[in-house]
């Protein structure tokens, strides 16, 4: 799957989440709402794990650019709070990951300190 392929999953899918959020007034989702939001964008990330065509890049997401599944502190997509936060990951291109330059290194295959 070429980059822009990529770019083009991740942006929609991310668009979808933020177009959910955008349809209620502010602090008008339930709480039991938010959670099955949470779940759905779970299964969208592992259905795309799945396929074996993407990875889980971490330290290379910006603020609020996070994929699920983040890590403490990140409960799902959108809940990252720094730029290249060392547990928040982004999927990404299988064997792409590595390569990435970021401030202060590269991504990364496991969560950073």
């Amino acid at each position: 799957m070429s980059n822009r392929m990529l770019s083009v999953v991740v942006a929609t899918a991310f668009a979808a989440a933020v177009g959910s959020l955008a349809a209620a007034p502010a602090g008008a989702a339930s709480k039991a709402e938010m959670e099955k939001m949470m779940k759905e964008n779970q299964a969208k990330t592992m259905k795309a794990m799945k396929t074996g065509k993407f990875e889980q890049c971490y330290g290379v997401a910006l603020k609020g650019h996070n994929d699920c599944f983040a890590g403490a502190g990140t409960t799902c997509a959108g809940t990252s709070t720094v730029d290249y936060q060392g547990n928040a990951f982004k999927l990404v291109a299988k064997g792409t990951c590595t390569a990435m330059e970021v401030p202060g290194g590269h991504g990364s295959l496991t969560p950073k300190a």
